[in-house]
């Protein structure tokens, strides 16, 4: 495709193609690029979740709130956490990068070298 035809508007943006054509009120989406979006959004709120998660335990750890029973499940549940978000950023062409949104004049929301 060339350009949009008349009656059409072509959207291009970050997320996938949409093609919204004016003179019969329809909107055609490229279903491959949303839900790999979908899965981007979703991997990102994850991998926030995942970070947090982990700080948390290491703060806990180091104020010796947990028992050691604890401390290795924890540390289990987190490496089996982080082995399925490796999965599935690998499934849908994702790197970690991709799920690091840029938040403007905050900077990044995850910290860089995550994986």
């Amino acid at each position: 495709m060339t350009g949009p035809q008349p009656g059409r508007v072509d959207i291009d943006k970050n997320a996938g193609r949409v093609e919204i054509d004016k003179n019969a009120g329809r909107v055609e989406i490229d279903k491959d690029a949303v839900r790999k979006d979908l899965m981007k959004l979703v991997l990102t709120i994850v991998e926030l979740l995942r970070q947090l998660m982990e700080r948390q335990v290491l703060r806990r750890v180091d104020q010796g709130d947990l028992a050691d029973e604890q401390v290795e499940d924890l540390g289990t549940a987190l490496m089996h956490l982080e082995e399925a978000m490796d999965e599935l950023t690998e499934q849908f062409g994702l790197t970690a990068e991709d799920l690091n949104l840029e938040l403007g004049p905050l900077g990044p929301l995850l910290p860089r070298g995550r994986w």
